[in-house]
């Protein structure tokens, strides 16, 4: 009986045992947490992908826990981008490339960009704007393990208006165009624009992105014209609620942008002819920026290479690139909210940090720059209670450079560490 007792006591303590997991212990020399004061010295607990303690001073590992010893580096949460294409890679073959690459040309592509994107220390996206869903399809990827990427908080297809920016058939030849229609992302009236968003839904995107205005590189004359009716948008937004989607504005030009506020959109993108009545207006409805300089930078200078941008293009790259940091300047001093984007996709992916650099030009401090990329992008996804921070019950996305961001941001360009949800994925 005792033998018998013996047995099925070492069976039990077996099955206990391998029912604790190992807790990974992280040694970090510094520890930033934006809204808060660096610690030094001080041991970031991790247990099955969640972080479950921060304590002061390296704490000595147990038997079965894994040390990482980060204690020379500086450790901060994982970056948030809320601005990414990954099906895009613009060049010179990108409006030709349209005819030419099928839906699996674009997946494995993305499927490279969101490595990049990762490695390069941000661990959460949005993607804003696709093509055949293929984000959908990469963000279950990576969810499942399949592939290496951020966690991603994709848009799908963005919504535009027939021939406005998101028209997928702008400057095709006529016999080519067709009649896109809210399935394509195409919407002209308050009808096609909730349909359009009930569409997104079956297509299982997160969000909605407008194209608010014209855009810099679709093949149309204006930059900056509003593209929706205020009923649209109000339709937009109103089923969007219906469906706990949060919609992000694509917006160059004032007017659109003001019809896009009052209509209560979560975001503006790029904002490029922003006005003070436009700051106000964001400032009462609590709308975020999403600024993206690094993009105006980059058509900026290609619109200076001869034969890169077609000819209605070239001049709306030129025009609307120089002016983004401006903007971003007027707004942060103005106190409108701004979380962190890049439009990777038209700029490269992986160089997202570069942003960095561009918006304390611009006028924020350091410190102000990190917050827009870890706790205010979490609030703009209404996250905040898993992500932007290092603290206790948090998702553990946990990166880290070698040097202090606060006084030289451009250390962010240079990853040493990266772990999403526990996992590492850069030592």
């Amino acid at each position: 009986m005792k033998r018998a007792y013996s047995v099925f006591a070492l069976i039990a303590a077996l099955l206990l045992a391998d029912s604790i997991q190992a807790r990974t212990l992280i040694h970090a020399g510094a520890l930033i947490n934006p809204d808060s004061t660096t610690l030094r010295e001080v041991t970031i607990i991790v247990d099955d992908g969640q972080i479950s303690a921060v304590e002061n001073g390296f704490t000595h590992p147990g038997g079965d826990d894994q040390l990482i010893d980060l204690s020379e580096l500086t450790v901060l949460p994982g970056l948030m981008d809320m601005h990414v294409h990954f099906t895009s890679a613009f060049s010179r073959e990108t409006y030709l490339e349209r005819f030419q690459l099928n839906p699996a040309d674009l997946a494995l592509r993305a499927a490279g960009a969101a490595e990049k994107t990762l490695l390069a220390g941000f661990t959460t996206v949005r993607d804003l704007g696709d093509r055949f869903n293929v984000t959908v399809a990469l963000r279950k990827a990576i969810d499942q393990g399949h592939v290496r990427g951020p966690r991603i908080y994709t848009a799908a297809k963005s919504l535009g208006t027939t021939g406005g920016h998101a028209d997928p058939t702008n400057g095709w030849r006529m016999d080519l165009r067709g009649d896109p229609g809210p399935k394509q992302g195409v919407v002209n009236g308050v009808e096609d624009a909730a349909k359009a968003v009930r569409q997104r839904y079956k297509d299982g995107a997160d969000l909605i992105k407008i194209t608010a205005t014209g855009g810099v590189l679709s093949v149309a004359k204006s930059g900056q014209n509003p593209q929706f009716t205020q009923a649209e948008i109000e339709a937009v937004v109103s089923t969007a609620k219906d469906y706990d989607f949060h919609v992000a504005a694509h917006a160059h030009g004032a007017e659109g942008m003001k019809r896009a506020v009052r209509a209560g959109v979560r975001s503006i993108e790029h904002g490029t002819f922003m006005d003070q009545e436009t700051m106000r207006l964001m400032k009462r409805h609590g709308t975020f920026y999403v600024p993206t300089i690094s993009a105006g930078d980059w058509v900026a200078e290609q619109a200076k290479v001869d034969g890169f941008f077609p000819d209605i293009v070239r001049p709306k790259a030129a025009a609307i690139g120089p002016q983004i940091k401006a903007t971003f300047s007027a707004a942060r001093a103005a106190g409108v909210k701004i979380a962190f984007g890049t439009d990777s996709g038209v700029s490269a992916h992986g160089d997202n940090a570069k942003e960095f650099a561009l918006m304390v030009e611009g006028g924020m401090t350091p410190t102000e720059a990190l917050r827009s990329a870890t706790l205010t992008a979490a609030q703009l996804l209404d996250v905040e209670n898993m992500l932007g921070s290092i603290e206790a019950g948090k998702q553990a996305d946990i990166i880290a450079v070698a040097g202090d961001p606060t006084s030289d941001i451009t250390v962010l360009e240079n990853i040493q560490f990266v772990m999403k949800e526990g996992v590492i994925y850069q030592q």
